[in-house]
């Protein structure tokens, strides 16, 4: 990689990072620090473009956080027929591990890093389960995301709760936890593939 594609590299993802942040964030002194990550984001590009910082920081304002839809990744983890499940902190409801991909990161980077975050579970994956757009899979999201499922070999049988969890474990599909919306259908799904009841991998149509 040559170091003006480093350096846009690296502004993209103080870009991405800031804009995230400052979409959830409400704390005003957090809020400042991060308007601070996008400007710096700003004048990384213009030193490389020889260009006006205020000019570059004027467009990512203007095009912040909606033009695309986002996308993440979650992993699938079977053991005996029963699937890895992590109890959220935001509902104290179970789900997929999962989470937004960072810039730079591949679908399956994500959800082998989200696993491990928040089941302390290392693991690759090893097959894409589906691509499921969240308007149609019961995602309570304020913009529009699109969930990838991989399917992820663990290295080891032992979760214990991460940082982002209250709790973990395996579940079979006849003893399911109240599951988190969108992952009441998401886990059922996976389910099914494994079954060779759905397709593997599994798209929405346009229809």
């Amino acid at each position: 990689m040559s170091l003006t594609r480093e350096i846009y590299q690296i502004a993209d993802e103080l870009r991405a990072s800031a804009n995230v942040a400052l979409h959830f964030e409400t704390n005003e002194y957090v809020v400042e620090r991060f308007k601070r990550v996008l400007a710096a984001s700003a004048r990384l590009v213009a030193a490389v473009e020889g260009r006006d910082p205020d000019e570059i920081l004027a467009r990512y304002e203007d095009n912040m956080f909606h033009a695309s839809p986002l996308i993440g990744a979650e992993a699938a983890v079977f053991q005996d027929a029963r699937v890895l499940l992590i109890q959220r902190q935001n509902n104290g409801l179970w789900a997929l591990p999962g989470g937004l991909t960072d810039v730079g990161e591949t679908l399956a980077g994500t959800a082998e890093r989200e696993l491990r975050e928040e089941t302390n579970v290392r693991g690759r994956a090893v097959r894409l389960m589906g691509i499921l757009d969240s308007r149609l899979w019961g995602s309570p999201t304020k913009v529009h995301l699109y969930h990838a499922v991989f399917q992820v070999k663990a290295e080891d049988a032992s979760p214990s709760a991460g940082s982002e969890a209250l709790d973990v474990g395996f579940f079979p599909e006849d003893s399911l936890p109240p599951l988190s919306p969108g992952h009441h259908l998401r886990v059922p799904l996976v389910f099914k593939q494994l079954r060779g009841e759905a397709p593997i991998p599994y798209f929405d149509t346009s229809d």
